[in-house]
């Protein structure tokens, strides 16, 4: 087996395993409302599902993400030992009251929403 196609397993197991029906246009749907880079098409969808490509690191994420499950995992059938969980926990003790409030308003907005406060941010965040 390739390792797009191993990919594919893991990704229609996570799809399952989350309620979804596995289908490129639920896929596609799903995934396009959580990214913020360019859409992606129901082809590349499709060909992520039938094991003919992998989608990029920031994809992949971001799919990882909407599925509940380690991208680590999804990318490379591996489990880390807690390493994701570790990450958010660093990066959550670093926060004052004030940023925690402010992160859970961001995300109670709707994905466009997000979309585009994320877009906001980036531009402001640009030297």
């Amino acid at each position: 087996m390739t390792e797009a196609t191993n990919f594919s397993a893991r990704l229609r197991q996570a799809i399952h395993d989350a309620g979804y029906e596995i289908r490129p246009i639920i896929v596609e749907r799903e995934f396009n409302q959580r990214y913020w880079g360019r859409s992606v098409s129901f082809q590349a969808v499709r060909r992520w599902l039938n094991g003919d490509a992998m989608p990029t690191q920031d994809k992949l994420e971001v799919l990882a993400e909407w599925l509940q499950v380690d991208p680590h995992w999804l990318r490379f059938g591996e489990k880390l030992n807690g390493s994701i969980q570790d990450q958010r926990k660093r990066w959550d003790a670093k926060m004052t009251h004030e940023e925690r409030k402010v992160i859970e308003s961001f995300m109670s907005l709707s994905a466009e929403k997000r979309k585009i406060v994320g877009m906001i941010i980036q531009a402001l965040s640009k030297p």
